[in-house]
């Protein structure tokens, strides 16, 4: 490995890192605005009604849901129509991760109470323009100019 690989590896590892942790607290901080919309149901019914009030939308799965037709057809869809209304787009992996984020529940509590479906949440305008919205539209712009039009986010446990 020669050192420019090596320094790039470094910088690109730091980058991940930081797009990892803006994205966390921008959720964090979007829900606590209460400008998040979980859900792909509640996903699609928002983007039908008010599409211009979405500035991001995650797009979130691990290995057991690659198989999930019905959820890959749904993401596809939401895709292409985050494309066409110019909506910025990161998948994530770490579901559990996802969920600690957002003090979810991982599964159905004493109440019977069911989780929320984390694959599909929208952030919408943030009464505060937030820095770090700014910082993961930053890295779907630079994405989208490599050719890597819904870039990968691994959220990692912690």
């Amino acid at each position: 490995m020669t050192l420019e690989e090596v320094v790039g590896c470094n910088s690109t590892d730091r980058k991940m890192e930081t797009v990892r942790e803006a994205l966390e607290e921008l959720l964090v901080a979007a829900q606590r605005q209460n400008c998040l919309t979980v859900g792909v149901y509640e996903s699609a019914q928002l983007m039908n009604v008010d599409p211009d009030s979405v500035v991001l939308c995650v797009l979130a799965t691990d290995e057991e849901d690659e198989n999930d037709v019905a959820l890959q057809i749904h993401f596809t869809l939401i895709q292409a129509f985050c494309c066409d209304i110019d909506i910025n787009i990161v998948r994530v992996s770490g579901m559990r991760r996802l969920a600690q984020v957002l003090g979810e529940p991982l599964s159905t509590d004493s109440n019977a109470n069911q989780p929320r479906d984390l694959h599909c949440i929208l952030v919408t305008n943030p009464q505060a323009e937030h820095l770090k919205l700014n910082e993961v539209g930053s890295y779907c712009k630079e994405s989208r100019c490599r050719n890597q039009w819904v870039p990968s986010i691994a959220l990692q446990e912690r």
